[in-house]
């Protein structure tokens, strides 16, 4: 049986991760939407930056902005959203639904 205080730190390392995923994502979109010069000049250069778990909305949003850029990016585990923008959720698992991209 668990007790309180592990299910205490259980439901902290559950809220921790979530703030980490959230701080990555911003990272994430501000170096997609908004890069650096020191970070273009890397592109140039053959720099690839690889974008975990976006959403579908976001990369198509990356797509029509930063298009010039399409050589410098790769998408994985893109996350599919439903037509309010929410993650897509497998009924049977809960968990969301991601595009296949053979990066296993």
């Amino acid at each position: 049986m668990i007790k309180l205080a592990e299910m205490g730190l259980v439901a902290a390392a559950l809220l921790l991760g979530q703030a980490v995923n959230a701080e990555e994502s911003a990272w994430q979109m501000n170096a997609l939407l908004h890069p650096s010069p020191w970070q273009l000049e890397a592109e140039r250069n053959g720099r690839v930056m690889i974008y975990h778990r976006l959403a579908d909305t976001e990369v198509a949003k990356a797509m029509d902005t930063q298009f010039d850029r399409i050589e410098s990016m790769m998408f994985t585990s893109t996350v599919i959203t439903g037509d309010g923008g929410e993650p897509l959720r497998n009924k049977d698992t809960g968990e969301e639904v991601v595009e296949d991209d053979g990066c296993d």
